[in-house]
């Protein structure tokens, strides 16, 4: 292991995730100290500009999820700091946290996405009856720039427009724009990528939560709520199907170091069909989170994990800067 770099995690911030991002602040602090890193947690606010510069830290590691954090926002400012950072850059960041546009590159890269369309505040029954004139009457509704299941609902044939109309008014509660979609039925399936020296993706893992609709907020994050089967029980065919599909979705986004992809496996008359649903370019990193567990059963224990993430940041470095070019006369 590398060791001896200065490392400082940022957590936390005005987000509906910062007690996630503390928890998950928790696991990679005590993974460096154990890799022999000096480290600090630091939180996302008002202070934090200078106090990274005041200390000078070698690499910072966010794991600040959602606003501010996760959407480009402290990348865009660690940026101007000049400090290297573990993950994705501005624009990655950006694209991953908000669906959709997030969905317009995965169509453009030819990647298996659910039908379907982003509505801005407005008329939720005109946008109501579109989805289900446009889409079908299985639905699921989603804000645009939320993680972790937060304001997700999922709608089963049968559901009523008004039904429909009302889980977009509470996403439009939350977020200017609501991704609705298809609702692809099938097993709750997450990869793990990891891109250091190559880009690979880890056995894929199946998620049950069997006392939840789906994978809630709730079913994450508590303990005992949910199960996870890595590697998942898949044909070999269809779990190296799901590798490439993770793989593509976080190259197309241009995510760098780590990304975890969730997709639904299963969905229409083949029942092996794979639907790409979306790229967390910061995964959890709780005790709880998938992508520390992905990492493990391929061979990445956490310490290992977190040693070489920023051991590839400090490498790496910062952007190059152009020049300034004196005005001509």
């Amino acid at each position: 292991m590398l060791g001896g770099l200065s490392v400082a995690i940022v957590q936390g911030g005005p987000s509906s995730e910062a007690e996630v991002s503390r928890a998950s602040a928790s696991g990679v602090e005590g993974a460096l100290l154990a890799a022999k890193h000096r480290v600090a947690r630091l939180e996302l606010d008002g202070s934090l500009p200078e106090r990274l510069r005041r200390a000078g830290y070698d690499v910072v590691f966010p794991v600040a999820h959602g606003h501010v954090g996760e959407d480009g926002s402290l990348q865009g400012l660690l940026e101007v700091l000049d400090v290297p950072y573990v993950g994705s850059d501005v624009l990655a960041s950006a694209l991953a946290m908000e669906k959709r546009f997030a969905r317009i590159v995965f169509e453009h890269a030819g990647l298996p996405i659910a039908p379907g369309f982003a509505a801005i505040r407005g008329d939720a029954r005109a946008t109501a009856d579109r989805a289900r004139r446009e889409i079908g009457e299985a639905l699921v509704v989603k804000p645009s720039s939320q993680g972790s299941a937060i304001g997700v609902t999922r709608l089963e044939t049968g559901a009523s427009a008004a039904e429909v109309a009302r889980a977009i008014e509470e996403v439009w509660a939350i977020d200017d724009f609501a991704v609705v979609e298809h609702f692809a039925h099938g097993r709750e399936v997450t990869c793990a990528v990891l891109d250091l020296n190559e880009t690979l993706a880890f056995p894929p893992t199946e998620i049950f939560a069997p006392l939840d609709a789906f994978y809630t907020y709730e079913a994450r994050y508590a303990p005992g709520r949910s199960r996870h089967v890595c590697p998942a029980d898949l044909p070999a065919e269809v779990a190296a199907r799901v590798r490439h599909v993770a793989v593509e979705a976080h190259r197309a986004l241009g995510c760098r170091d780590l990304s975890r992809v969730d997709l639904i496996v299963g969905d229409g008359e083949r029942g092996d069909a794979i639907t790409l649903l979306e790229v967390n370019s910061l995964p959890g990193m709780t005790a709880t989170s998938l992508y520390p567990e992905c990492a493990a059963a391929g061979g990445w224990p956490m310490d290992r994990l977190c040693d070489a993430l920023v051991a590839r940041a400090h490498v790496r470095g910062t952007k190059r800067r152009s020049q300034a070019r004196a005005l001509p006369r």
